[in-house]
């Protein structure tokens, strides 16, 4: 591997790790926040809501800038603007203050992760992309689940500050080493759309802020309803629009392609999974067992850092034998791993009885997180690779949120927070259902159609347009 695509590789994932444990990093720290600033929990959840919805609201646009002005150039603005809005998270001395540097946090996180991903796969041959998005999803998926052992720790040793100050000499380092490291690429150099921008941001943002009100206020609540119906119809009429305008943000015709499509689609519910049962999960060991955040993130470590081992070889098997095998089967085994330790909680079961079962969760997950991208991104062409990666990435931002808020209804319609066993008992049709999410991804993965070509290598079937006859 050259210099400069191992500093492509290592600069992406530690973009990609920054982005993706901020999403879930601060929730261990929201009663120390809430304290210090006189606030109430409810209100602090904003910290975590003005993320997620200012992350999904920029991401197709991002993708669109980042083509037609520079890769490099918007990646490295978003580290150095991800490191400063972080340093003004640290600094905030009110709960307002905070969320709205968290929105800024979110926009910036929306210029970094699409362009990441781009920049990674563009930078590598077709045979070698399942291993290096197989190191990015290690990284990627690591955050996910070590975001409630970072923020504990962080928190309970040096403060809540230390949450967001981890950020600012990374993400500033990472910015100047990019300018310097990074080459600069370009997509098609499409017009600005201030219609389109308008349409998929109130559409991002309207579905996802109705599935955070869902979760408490209830699927059938009036807020929960108009806010679903604003995001819907944002996004109805933006496809329309997009399937009208001579030169769109984003091509209709990318979702003809079967392997796009069902790729898009298991990312999408893999997330769900992940996000829901970290959610779940890292509650269950606090309020149903009784361990610190600390101890939480200790205890479910073997889960947690199941993608780092597992994820870059998944990557590499997945350029030998094809991505719809270890998709399949990941998700699978995500299900399962799910279901036995739904059926084991509560029940006098052992530490490392259930332990393992989350692990046999993470290998699954494991295998799908870093394969779903590059088959995503294999089954478009070279020019279509930003575009392609911003619908991957929004999708899981929607993904995230959907599981958080199926799960949470479903907790909350079988049990309660009022003591040990009453939240057992909302966990295990919580995690069933969870497992079900997992088990649907493993339907669409089959959609991930693959055909031998003459040389051996394994391709996806795509149509003719837009395939580049690679390993999907």
């Amino acid at each position: 591997m050259s210099p400069r695509r191992l500093w492509t590789l290592a600069l992406t994932c530690v973009a990609a790790f920054m982005v993706t444990l901020d999403a879930l990093v601060v929730i261990t720290a929201l009663p120390n926040i809430g304290r210090q600033l006189n606030v109430s929990l409810d209100a602090l959840q904003w910290t975590v809501n003005a993320y997620t919805l200012a992350f999904a609201a920029g991401i197709i646009t991002a993708a669109a800038v980042a083509d037609r002005f520079g890769r490099r150039r918007l990646f490295a603005a978003g580290l150095a603007l991800f490191a400063l809005s972080s340093a003004a998270c640290a600094l905030a001395p009110s709960a307002s203050v905070l969320i709205g540097a968290r929105v800024i946090q979110g926009l910036s996180a929306a210029l970094v992760a699409p362009v990441a991903l781009t920049i990674l796969t563009s930078a590598f041959p077709p045979e070698r992309r399942g291993a290096v998005t197989g190191l990015y999803g290690g990284v990627a998926g690591l955050a996910v689940a070590s975001g409630p052992l970072v923020g504990g720790a962080l928190t309970e040793l040096f403060g809540w500050h230390a949450v967001f100050w981890i950020n600012v000499p990374v993400g500033l380092a990472a910015a100047i080493l990019s300018v310097v490291r990074l080459p600069e690429t370009f997509g098609p150099r499409t017009r600005l759309d201030p219609l389109g921008t308008l349409l998929v941001s109130s559409g991002a943002v309207g579905l996802i802020l109705g599935l955070v009100r869902a979760t408490g206020s209830g699927w059938a609540s009036p807020d929960t309803l108009l806010y679903l119906g604003v995001g819907g119809v944002s996004m109805a009429a933006f496809i329309g629009w997009e399937l009208r305008v001579h030169d769109p943000m984003l091509p209709m015709r990318l979702f003809a392609s079967l392997a796009f499509s069902a790729s898009n689609s298991t990312a999408f519910f893999v997330t769900a999974a992940q996000f829901a049962a970290a959610f779940l999960i890292a509650q269950y060991f606090q309020l149903a067992l009784g361990y610190s955040p600390l101890e939480t993130g200790l205890r479910i470590l073997p889960w947690s850092a199941t993608p780092l081992f597992v994820a870059p070889l998944a990557g590499v098997l997945s350029d030998k034998i094809g991505r719809r095998p270890l998709m399949l089967v990941g998700m699978l085994l995500q299900a399962g791993g799910f279901v036995a330790f739904a059926l084991m909680a509560g029940t006098g079961a052992t530490y490392w009885q259930a332990v393992t079962a989350l692990v046999v969760a993470g290998v699954g997950v494991s295998m799908v997180l870093p394969v779903a991208p590059a088959a995503v991104m294999s089954a478009v062409a070279v020019p279509d690779m930003g575009r392609a990666s911003a619908v991957n990435t929004m999708l899981q931002r929607f993904g995230s949120a959907f599981g958080v808020a199926v799960a949470t209804a479903v907790f909350s319609a079988s049990g309660n927070l009022t003591s040990a066993a009453a939240f057992t008992e909302g966990l295990r049709p919580a995690l069933l259902v969870i497992a079900a999410l997992s088990a649907l991804g493993a339907v669409t993965a089959v959609g991930v159609v693959e055909r031998r070509r003459s040389s051996g290598r394994i391709a996806l079937a795509v149509e003719p347009a837009t395939s580049l006859g690679i390993a999907a």
